[in-house]
């Protein structure tokens, strides 16, 4: 059976999946932006409402919770309702989440943002998988794009927030409620894809002696420290690069422009990594040199030079991105069939995000107790070490159904 043949199973026509993909693109631009345009305002949030740093940075940690909480029941809600429909209505729950986060008091803040991290953690569970049951050809390339898109509209989110909340009448509140034009967009884009006669794939099902094996496994335990402690780095960082950088001489605009930075330097890392991670062995090099370039960003930031600032962004974004990218690909890399990747996915990104919800409020707790950045910037070394250990085992070739039975024999 050719390639063609073969992928043509899954989709009734070429039109069919070019607009698939497009709802695909829409949907992804919307997994971060919402999280991304906080950063960069969060002096003007906090000033405005009288918070504390550790109160600021949970507006960060309240998504990263819901991410943690939410992730292993999105397959059950999928099962039952259908991946098409679920996703639907989670752009929704963004939808009003935004509105409500933007426009109200500090009580609203915390509720929207709350319900914002609910419809993403849906979004962010249930794409690798719609992505593998309907491009199982095309994995990596259909990965890369979405990652790029969301990437994308996350560095946007950034680098405009404080420009538009600087026009007349919008503030900080405008500005946020700006991004919930692209979640309307998305709906629109989305709706076609209701219209199709889904066949849930029993996701859910998970009570096995199967799902049991994966929380025995080591290989599984590497892929979720890999993947929550370098969520725990960018979402940290998302929320107070800001504010490091002024302390080094930058204003709130121009360290808005180099989040924008950090984030646009993962973009094309999103769309490389996951291609070429498919056609290698295994993926220990890759590993290797995200963790490196983690710390070499860290150490920059430490030191403060406005020569090396710009070089740590870039490095700490192309980091993010390899990171992100190959945790993704390692849902699929490191498991035997679907069922096993979709149990992964819901562990790894459930206590994954658990692990990175600390991040900005601990960040902003140890800067407040040391009133100075040194300190908390030392975690986030010890932090990258950790990453490229974790990083070198979930890279190696093989897979969780081989790595638990090798534990058992071990025993």
């Amino acid at each position: 059976m050719s390639t063609k043949n073969t992928t043509l199973e899954y989709s009734p026509s070429h039109q069919a999946q070019w607009l698939l993909l497009l709802g695909i693109i829409f949907v992804g631009a919307n997994l971060r932006a919402p999280l991304t345009s906080v950063g960069s305002l969060i002096s003007f949030i906090r000033d405005d409402l009288d918070l504390s740093h550790a109160l600021a940075g949970s507006i960060t940690t309240l998504p990263l919770l819901a991410f943690a909480f939410l992730s292993p029941f999105a397959p059950k809600l999928a099962n039952r309702l259908g991946m098409e429909i679920t996703i639907f209505l989670s752009i929704i729950l963004l939808t009003i989440g935004l509105i409500l986060r933007s426009l109200f008091g500090t009580s609203f803040l915390f509720i929207g943002t709350l319900m914002i991290g609910m419809a993403i953690s849906i979004g962010n569970v249930l794409l690798p998988g719609f992505i593998k049951m309907n491009f199982p050809l095309k994995i990596g390339f259909v990965t890369g794009i979405y990652a790029v898109f969301m990437n994308l509209f996350g560095a946007l989110g950034s680098g405009l927030s404080v420009p538009i909340a600087a026009i007349k009448g919008f503030g900080w509140k405008g500005s946020l409620a700006f991004w919930a034009i692209p979640a309307i967009i998305s709906l629109l884009f989305w709706i076609p894809q209701l219209r199709k006669s889904t066949e849930s794939v029993k996701v859910g099902e998970a009570h096995s002696q199967k799902e049991k094996s994966i929380w025995r496994s080591p290989l599984a335990w590497h892929i979720t420290v890999f993947m929550g402690l370098q969520s725990l780095i960018f979402y940290t960082l998302i929320t107070w690069l800001p504010e490091i950088l002024q302390i080094h001489g930058y204003s709130s605009n121009a360290s808005g422009w180099m989040l924008f930075l950090m984030q646009f330097a993962l973009i094309p890392i999103t769309f490389v990594i996951p291609v070429t991670a498919e056609k290698m062995k295994d993926q220990r090099i890759l590993s290797g040199i995200t963790a490196i370039f983690f710390l070499a960003g860290i150490i920059g930031l430490f030191l403060g030079s406005k020569l090396l600032i710009p070089i740590s962004v870039i490095l700490i974004g192309m980091a993010a991105g390899s990171a992100f990218s190959l945790a993704m690909m390692f849902f699929s890399l490191r498991t035997s069939n679907g069922q096993e990747a979709a149990e992964m996915s819901g562990m790894a990104q459930s206590f994954g995000y658990l692990l990175a919800a600390v991040g900005p409020m601990l960040f902003g707790g140890l800067h407040d107790l040391f009133h100075s950045w040194n300190v908390p910037l030392l975690l986030l070394l010890l932090i990258a070490i950790i990453i490229f250990i974790a990083g070198i085992n979930a890279g190696k070739n093989t897979v969780i159904s081989d790595s638990s039975v090798q534990n058992k024999i071990a025993r």
